[in-house]
């Protein structure tokens, strides 16, 4: 799978360059390196779908899913369904799922906060959704340049695609990374074990 970038014209009507001027992404610059000394994910703050601030020390205890999530991938349906279904089976459990939509691969998550409020409520998504965020690049929130330092990728730390997973243990720490075909009910067991310690 490759980036691409698209180049051309196209007319813009009132409503979609109003729609444009109201979405935002999430930024923060990568040369802030603070995020270097954070011991867990729970020393991170980051942006609901409402640009309010979040502190991810709220999920202490928990097992956790973090995934970069795009709507118009060729990923997006066995992954939304997948997830989906572990939440429901183990969010009683302590399972807790965050979505952070990235439009960085192939421009899969062209749409503001408004858009992908309406995706979530349309697929039933019962999980955290935060706002739109780089997961790569100069731009990058801290959260995911942490959780390339502590999991390696295959060949690179670098993000690779949408729905690239990491498991987050009770401890706030990551133990696993999941690549994007890889469908989350493949690694079930792993969240079970994680659930049980």
């Amino acid at each position: 799978v490759t980036n691409q970038t698209y180049v051309g014209t196209s007319k813009l009507t009132t409503s979609a360059i109003d729609r444009f001027h109201n979405c935002s992404v999430a930024m923060a610059s990568s040369k802030d390196e603070e995020w270097k000394n954070a011991k867990t994910i729970y020393e991170f703050t980051v942006k609901d779908l409402e640009g309010r601030d979040v502190k991810l020390d709220k999920y202490k205890g928990k097992v956790l899913i973090v995934v970069n999530v795009a709507s118009q991938c060729g990923f997006t349906r066995s992954n939304y369904n997948d997830l989906n279904e572990l939440y429901s089976m183990y969010h009683d459990q302590g399972l807790e799922i965050l979505g952070f939509p990235c439009n960085q691969f192939g421009r899969q998550e062209p749409g503001c906060e408004v858009d992908i409020k309406e995706f979530v409520k349309k697929n039933n998504v019962k999980w955290d959704m935060f706002a739109k965020v780089d997961v790569n690049g100069d731009h990058a929130i801290p959260l995911y340049n942490w959780l390339k330092s502590k999991v390696e990728g295959m060949l690179f730390d670098a993000i690779k695609w949408n729905f690239t997973k990491f498991v987050i243990n009770k401890e706030g720490l990551p133990v696993a990374r999941y690549t994007p075909s890889t469908r989350p009910m493949e690694f079930k067991e792993r969240i079970e074990a994680e659930l049980k310690r």
